[in-house]
C-alpha cells in the first residue's frame, strides 16, 4: 500500500470512495464529497492523502485549515473514508500516521470530530471547552502537538457548512 499527495487523475476514484465510504455511517449527511470538492476549489486542502493499492485508490484523507478559539494553526483532519471492502486492513491507520507525521511539521495540533474509541489510539482525546456546534462534546477531539490545552470552538472551512461564530 502507498500512501500519497492525490493527483488530477484521482479525483473522481475520491469523490466515488468518499460517498461510498460514508453511505454505511448513520452520521453521515451524504455532502462528505462535496466538501472535499469545495475545500480543493478554493485551495484550503493543506493534506489531501491517498492510499493506493495495485493502482487503486482505496483510501482518502482530506486536512484542512483551522482555529480552536483564538488560536490558528490547527490541522483540522476530514473527512477520511476508506473503501467499507478495505475496513479493518490498516489502511486508515496508515492514513492517519502520515497526516499526522506532516501536520507536526506545520501545525501547533491537529483537531477533529469523531469515534473516540477509533482516533483515541492516535492520541487524540475531548477537552473541556473544545467544542463544534451542534456536536456532542466526546466527539470533538485534539491532539496538541506542543502540550497546550486547547480551548474554544473549532472553526472549519466554510466548506463544511456549519453554523460558526467567528
Amino acid at each position: 500500500m502507498l500512501i500519497r499527495d492525490e493527483t488530477a487523475g484521482d479525483i473522481t476514484a475520491i469523490s466515488r470512495l468518499v460517498t461510498e465510504a460514508f453511505l454505511t455511517l448513520a452520521q453521515s449527511t451524504g455532502t462528505e464529497a462535496s466538501i472535499v470538492e469545495k475545500l480543493r476549489a478554493d485551495g484550503a486542502l493543506t493534506l489531501s492523502l491517498v492510499a493506493e493499492e495495485e493502482g487503486e485508490v482505496i483510501g482518502y484523507l482530506a486536512a484542512s485549515s483551522a482555529r480552536i478559539g483564538t488560536q490558528d494553526g490547527w490541522g483540522l483532519i476530514g473527512p477520511i473514508a476508506v473503501l467499507p471492502s478495505r475496513h479493518r486492513q490498516g489502511v486508515g491507520t496508515a492514513l492517519m500516521a502520515e497526516a499526522l507525521r506532516r501536520l507536526r511539521a506545520t501545525s501547533r495540533g491537529a483537531t477533529l470530530v469523531g469515534d473516540p474509541a477509533y482516533y483515541g489510539r492516535f492520541g487524540f482525546r475531548a477537552f473541556p471547552g473544545l467544542s463544534v456546534a451542534g456536536c456532542p462534546p466526546e466527539v470533538v477531539q485534539a491532539l496538541p502537538f506542543d502540550g497546550n490545552e486547547p480551548r474554544g470552538e473549532v472553526i472549519h472551512h466554510p466548506a463544511f457548512g456549519l453554523s460558526q461564530h467567528e
